[in-house]
């Protein structure tokens, strides 16, 4: 490709770490979805897994490699208005790991999913009478919030999945940048500098 130069960009663990979230956000959508007493454990067990998820791209974020850390893609206003004016031109971004709006989607999935997780820590459910972990330790009003936002965020987060696929079919059909290969692989075309 012109102008560009294919790179290794992300590693083995952030790839690993991407697909298992993906499967686990996607997973637990459904359990409490359909929710029954035969699913509503896998639901808690599931909502821990990422949790622990979380937690793990929260300490690689500092510690891993340089595209996954999150030094490497703060989408400063500046950087976001500099790369719309790019966005709709009809060539491969060429970025070695997130680009502007890349990254706003990576921290609006990492933070609304890491609410969503939180919330269900404290929530309380009268319809298979289970509650979280930590349901007792709050008043009841931090319990009706918990319990708001539990209900709300999937919905955020479906609109979110939904708008990093759409992105992704995008990039994939005007800008001929394919971004799922990198994330099966680890090597993308980059610009070269």
């Amino acid at each position: 490709m012109k102008g560009l130069q294919r790179d290794k960009v992300w590693d083995p663990v952030s790839r690993l770490w991407h697909w298992v979230l993906a499967v686990a956000v996607v997973a637990n959508w459904i359990f409490g979805s359909y929710m029954t007493f035969d699913t509503v454990q896998w639901h808690f067990y599931v909502g821990y897994a990422i949790l622990a998820l979380l937690v793990f791209r929260l300490i690689w974020g500092f510690i891993g490699p340089g595209p996954v850390r999150f030094k490497s893609f703060l989408p400063t206003p500046s950087k976001v208005t500099g790369y719309l004016g790019h966005v709709f031109k009809r060539e491969p971004s060429g970025f070695a790991g997130h680009t502007p709006l890349g990254a706003l989607s990576v921290y609006a999935i990492l933070l609304v999913v890491a609410g969503q997780a939180i919330s269900g820590l404290f929530i309380e459910t009268d319809d298979f009478f289970d509650e979280g972990p930590l349901n007792d330790y709050v008043s009841d009003d931090v319990v009706d919030l918990m319990n708001s936002w539990h209900h709300t965020l999937p919905d955020v987060i479906l609109i979110l999945v939904i708008l990093h696929v759409a992105a992704i079919a995008f990039y994939w059909a005007w800008k001929r940048e394919n971004l799922v290969k990198p994330m099966i692989t680890g090597w993308k075309w980059v610009r070269r500098h």
